[in-house]
């Protein structure tokens, strides 16, 4: 894990303490750490949504329920658990 893979995480839990009880996109995330590039972003933040997941901080879901983001397919989104 490198320093952009820290800066994914660290920004998915800023993002979701100030947007509580909502969720976000990783998209997000990726915005936040490289505004200009932050598609090719999308799968280091997805992956950093899937560490935190498997932390225990926070769930990763899609049409609401929670899901394991290494295997779903399509638009994501993160929350802090419930």
């Amino acid at each position: 894990m490198d320093d952009v893979d820290r800066r994914l995480e660290r920004a998915i839990g800023a993002l979701l303490d100030r947007r509580a009880p909502a969720s976000i996109c990783p998209s997000d995330a990726a915005r936040a750490v490289e505004p200009q590039a932050w598609r090719a972003l999308m799968p280091r933040a997805r992956a950093a949504a899937g560490r935190l997941a498997a932390a225990g901080a926070v769930e990763v879901t899609q049409r609401g329920e929670v899901v394991d983001v290494a295997t779903a397919r399509g638009p994501v989104r993160v929350r802090r658990r419930r």
